[in-house]
C-alpha cells in the first residue's frame, strides 16, 4: 500500500513537470464530432471537457432527466448512476454509497464530497450526514457524480465519490417555469423559477408533506438566486442557496420483516430534525491578456441543526453549528501543448456542539440511569483551518493518446476547547456510578492533519467511436470533529489518522450506433479505517478492500422508443480481523454493501409533447451486520412516470412509485439483538400542473 501511494505521488510529480507532448489537446482529432461522446462534464476540470477525453469515472444528470424524474427524495434520482445508492431513511434523511457499502457512523459522511456550483457546501471536518437535504437538486441544471477519488482539485472528503449540483444560470431555458403538485398524505409542492435571460435567476421550491408514515410531517424551503456581472475586466457570478428543513422524524421499526407488518408505524413519535444552510459566493473569472484563465471565488456558508437523538436511551437533544469563510483560487493556462491548473485553497470555520439530556433515563435499568445522567453531555466548540496547494496536468502525448495527473498537499488543523468540566464526568463535574458516565470530554487541545495525494491518468482513442482510460488515484478523508472530541467512558484521546485510500481502474466508453456505453472495472484498498470498538472507543486501525464492475448504457429504440440501464457488481469486504464486540473477519462482506445494484428505464417520446417511462431499482441482498449472520433479501421497485403538453405551455405530470405495491425497506440492519427497518412507502401516485412558456 505505501509502495502504491509513493508510485502514485513520484508519477505525478514528473507529470507536473513533463516536457511539451506531441499535440495540443484540440487537436486529438481534426473533427471532434465521433469523440463527442455527451455529456460534457466540468466537476474534474472546472471547464467543459468531452467526456471521452476524462480519464476518470464520472456520470452526469442533465436538466432534462432531473425533471422527468421529479423526485420527492434524492435516493429516486441517484439510482440512475452506476455504482451509487442513497438509502432513504425518514423524510429527507439519508445515507449515501458511492462504490461504497451504505457508510454509518458519526463521521462516515466525510468519506464524500458533496459541491454545489464546484464549492464543497460543507467544511472539510464537519460533515452532514444528510448533506443533500441542504441542496435544491429538484430545480438543479444537472449534476455530476465523480465515482471513486476525486483528482486534485478537491481534497479531504473526496474518498469514495463527489457530487457536484449544478444551478440554474440566467441563459438556460426556460426563462420562466412554475408548478403545483399534489400527492397522497397530503404532500404539496410548488416551485417557482424566473430570470431575465442575461443577468439573474431566481429559483424556490416550497414542499409540505404530512408524512406517509405516522407522526412523520416535512416542511421545507430551498432557494437559489444567481447574477451575472462584470468586474474589472472579467465575469463575476453572484451565487446564493439556502435550505430550511423541519420534520417529524419517524424510527426504525423493529422485530424480523416488520415493513411487511404495518409500515405506517412509528415508535417514536417525539422525535424531530429542524436544520438551516445559507451559502454565498462570488466567483471572479478572467482570462488575463497572456490568455490564460484566473478564478478567485471567496465564499460564506452557515448551517445550523438541532434533532432529538430519539434512538439513544435519554434521547439527548444534540444542537450543532458552523460558519466558514473561505478562498478558491486558481489559474489555467496552456504550457507545452498541455493544459495546466495550479490552485491554493484557504478556509476558516468555527463550529460548535452540543447534546444535552432533559431527565433521566426511563425503565428500570440502573446501570443506564446511572451512566447516562441529565444535563449536559457534551459541549464544545472547534475553530477549524484549511489550507491546500495542488497542480493538476492534461498532457496530449500523440493524436490519440493523453496523459493527466495532479498533486494536492493540504493540512487541516482543529483548536478544541471544551465549555464543560473534562473528563468522564456529569455536568456539575461529579463523578458518574456503576463505572463512570458513558460520555467522556477531552481537555482542550489542538490536532493537525497534513496529506498529499496523487493521481495518474490515461486516454486512448483507440478508433472513431471508441476509447479506453486508465487511472491511479489516492483520495484520504480527515477524521471528523465528532469522532476526535465526542468520546465515550475511559478514552479520554482519539488518536486517530486520516483515511486513505487507492484506487485502480481501468474503462472503455464510446458509441454503439446511436447509443452509447460505458464499462468501467476498479479495485480499492482502504487503510486507517475509523470505527468503534467494543469499549467505545474510536480508534482507526481498519482496513477494507473494493471491486466492482459498473455498466452505463443507452440506447434508442426506433424514433419513439430508447432504453437505458445502469448496473454494478461489487464486493465490498473488510482486510482486518477484530475478534471483541461484533466480531470481523478478513475477507466478509461489510455490511450494508449489496454485491448487485441497477436501475433500467424503458422511454416512449411519440412526439414534443408527451413522455412516458417505466423505470425500474433494483437492491440485491446483502447483510446487515458486520459478523455476516443476518441479510436482506433485496428488491425491485417499479416506477412509471409520464408527462403531457396540455394546451400552450401547460403540461401535467404525473408519476406512480411503487406500481406493483411491493413490501419493502428502504434501509435494513440488525444491532442489539433485533431487526430493524426503515420501510419502503406503498404504491403512490403524484400530479404535477406545470407552466413551461
Amino acid at each position: 500500500m505505501q509502495r502504491t501511494r509513493t508510485t502514485l505521488w513520484l508519477a505525478g510529480l514528473a507529470l507536473l513537470c513533463a516536457p511539451p507532448g506531441f499535440a495540443n489537446n484540440e487537436a486529438v482529432n481534426d473533427n471532434d464530432t465521433p469523440f463527442e461522446l455527451e455529456p460534457v462534464v466540468t466537476t474534474t476540470t472546472g471547464q467543459a471537457r468531452l467526456l471521452s477525453r476524462e480519464p476518470a469515472s464520472v456520470s452526469r444528470l442533465e436538466q432534462d432527466e432531473i425533471e422527468r424524474v421529479a423526485h420527492t427524495h434524492p435516493s429516486e434520482l441517484l439510482f440512475r448512476v452506476p455504482g451509487s445508492w442513497i438509502t432513504r431513511n425518514s423524510g429527507q434523511e439519508h445515507l449515501t454509497a458511492i462504490r461504497s457499502p451504505v457508510l454509518s457512523g458519526p463521521g462516515a459522511c466525510g468519506a464524500f464530497q458533496f459541491l454545489e456550483d464546484g464549492i464543497p457546501i460543507r467544511a472539510a471536518g464537519f460533515c452532514n450526514v444528510n448533506a443533500l437535504f441542504e441542496i435544491n437538486m429538484e430545480q438543479a441544471a444537472g449534476l455530476e457524480v465523480v465515482r471513486g477519488p476525486a483528482n486534485a482539485l478537491y481534497g479531504s472528503n473526496a474518498l469514495h465519490g463527489t457530487i457536484n449540483v449544478f444551478s440554474r444560470t440566467p441563459e438556460q431555458s426556460p426563462r420562466q417555469q412554475g408548478f403545483l403538485e399534489a400527492g397522497p398524505d397530503d404532500y404539496y409542492r410548488t416551485g417557482l423559477s424566473g430570470s431575465d435571460g442575461e443577468r439573474w435567476r431566481v429559483s424556490a421550491l416550497l414542499t409540505e408533506d404530512g408524512g406517509w408514515r405516522d407522526d412523520s410531517g416535512v416542511s421545507q424551503q430551498k432557494i437559489n438566486a444567481r447574477h451575472h456581472g462584470a468586474l474589472a475586466g472579467g465575469e463575476l457570478q453572484w451565487l446564493f442557496s439556502g435550505s430550511w428543513l423541519d420534520q417529524d422524524t419517524a424510527g426504525y421499526l423493529q422485530g424480523r420483516d416488520a415493513y411487511r407488518d404495518n409500515p405506517r408505524e412509528n415508535q417514536n413519535p417525539e422525535a424531530y430534525r429542524k436544520a438551516e444552510a445559507q451559502r454565498l459566493a462570488a466567483r471572479w473569472d478572467r482570462v488575463l491578456p497572456s490568455g490564460n484563465h484566473l478564478s478567485i471565488t471567496p465564499y460564506f456558508r452557515r448551517q445550523e441543526m438541532e434533532f432529538l437523538q430519539h434512538f439513544l436511551p435519554g434521547q439527548p437533544l444534540e444542537e450543532n453549528g458552523q460558519i466558514s469563510l473561505g478562498l478558491i483560487n486558481r489559474w489555467r493556462g496552456t504550457i507545452g501543448g498541455g493544459e495546466l491548473t495550479l490552485g491554493a485553497d484557504l478556509e476558516f470555520t468555527e463550529a460548535w456542539l452540543s447534546q444535552y439530556q432533559d431527565g433521566e433515563v426511563e425503565g428500570d435499568n440502573d446501570f443506564l440511569r446511572e451512566t447516562r445522567p441529565p444535563g449536559g453531555h457534551y459541549d464544545y466548540a472547534v475553530d477549524a483551518r484549511q489550507f491546500a496547494l495542488y497542480g493538476q496536468h492534461e498532457q496530449p502525448l500523440s493524436e490519440r493518446l493523453a496523459l493527466e495527473g495532479g498533486l494536492r498537499i493540504e493540512s487541516i488543523e482543529y483548536d478544541y476547547r471544551t465549555l464543560l468540566p473534562p473528563g468522564n464526568l456529569r455536568e456539575d463535574g461529579e463523578p458518574c456510578g456503576m463505572g463512570g458516565c458513558l460520555y467522556t470530554r477531552p481537555e482542550d487541545r489542538r490536532d493537525r492533519f497534513t496529506t498529499t495525494t496523487a493521481n495518474l491518468g490515461l486516454t486512448l482513442a483507440v478508433s472513431e467511436w471508441h476509447s479506453l482510460f486508465g487511472r491511479l488515484a489516492q483520495g484520504y478523508r480527515a477524521p471528523q470533529a465528532t469522532e476526535l472530541y465526542r468520546l465515550q467512558s475511559g478514552q479520554t484521546v482519539a488518536d486517530l489518522e486520516p483515511e486513505e485510500l487507492d484506487s485502480v481502474e481501468i474503462g472503455s466508453r464510446g458509441r454503439l450506433g446511436e447509443g452509447r456505453y460505458e464499462l468501467v472495472a476498479y479495485y480499492m484498498e482502504k487503510d486507517n479505517f475509523i470505527y468503534r470498538d467494543a469499549e467505545g472507543f474510536n480508534i482507526s486501525n481498519g482496513a477494507t478492500r473494493h471491486r466492482g464492475l459498473e455498466l452505463d448504457l443507452s440506447h434508442p429504440l426506433g424514433d419513439q422508443w430508447s432504453i437505458a440501464l445502469n448496473a454494478s457488481h461489487a464486493r465490498h469486504t473488510w482486510a482486518f480481523d477484530r475478534r471483541d464486540g461484533s466480531p470481523i473477519r478478513r475477507g466478509d462482506e461489510v455490511d450494508q454493501a449489496p454485491r448487485t445494484l441497477g436501475s433500467a428505464r424503458l422511454l416512449w417520446s411519440p412526439s414534443p409533447g408527451r413522455q412516458l417511462e417505466l423505470g425500474a431499482d433494483y437492491v440485491g441482498s446483502h447483510y446487515l451486520e458486520a459478523a455476516n449472520e443476518h441479510r436482506y433479501h433485496g428488491h425491485t421497485i417499479f416506477a412509471l412516470r409520464g408527462r403531457q403538453q396540455l394546451t400552450g405551455p401547460w403540461w401535467l405530470h404525473a408519476r406512480l412509485r411503487n406500481l406493483t405495491d411491493r413490501p419493502y425497506a428502504e434501509r435494513a440492519d440488525h444491532a442489539f439483538g433485533n431487526y430493524r427497518y426503515f420501510p419502503g412507502r406503498g404504491r403512490s401516485l403524484f400530479l404535477m400542473l406545470e407552466y413551461r412558456p
